[in-house]
């Protein structure tokens, strides 16, 4: 069967010591996020499996006002632990030209229901491309990028919750066939047949 998935290390130079302070206390973005997912990207595209990218950063000094988006961070050099959990249970790649691509257990764009993103994060190939074969768009409003590119902005129809758990609530209420409308308590009136 080979290889069915492939984490990366890769070292990367010293960031900038004010942006990495104001990534640790949750105020600015990852500034290798953006390079680990194109080497991720590649990877998966030339070789057709799974691939993550754990960084490798030299240690940092504890700090007690780290954010808990970054905690993470704090604990090793590289997140090659996290990564490894996380591809034990990657899903394989498919080639589009097999005729597995058949089986309900593939999963394409056509099997995906709903996307669910941050509010300003709504202008990604991904995002677009899933809304247009029809999926529901459901943005998150307490979940700030620096993007700032709305489904507003996108002329994209959205779903718009607080958090994450009413974004669950939205996915399961549609699962099970219930109009989101239905769970509007600004219900109208039913009007007076009788007259």
């Amino acid at each position: 069967m080979g290889c069915t998935a492939i984490a990366v290390v890769a070292v990367f130079p010293e960031e900038d010591e004010d942006h990495l302070q104001a990534y640790r206390e949750g105020s600015a973005v990852d500034a290798i996020a953006g390079a680990e997912a194109i080497i991720s990207h590649l990877i998966t595209r030339e070789l057709e499996v799974p691939c993550a990218h754990a960084p490798c950063l030299q240690p940092l000094d504890v700090s007690e006002d780290v954010s808990p988006k970054a905690a993470a961070e704090e604990l090793g050099y590289t997140f090659l632990p996290c990564v490894l959990a996380g591809l034990s249970n990657a899903p394989q790649i498919q080639i589009r030209s097999t005729p597995s691509n058949k089986t309900p257990s593939v999963l394409t764009a056509a099997g995906v229901n709903a996307v669910i993103v941050p509010n300003t994060a709504c202008g990604g190939s991904a995002v677009l491309s899933l809304v247009a074969s029809g999926a529901k768009l459901i943005t998150v409003g307490n979940n700030t990028t620096s993007i700032d590119v709305t489904p507003e902005s996108m002329g994209l129809p959205a779903i718009e919750v607080s958090n994450y758990l009413e974004a669950a609530g939205v996915l399961l209420a549609d699962r099970n066939g219930i109009l989101e409308a239905a769970l509007d308590p600004n219900i109208p009136r039913i009007p007076n047949l009788g007259q």
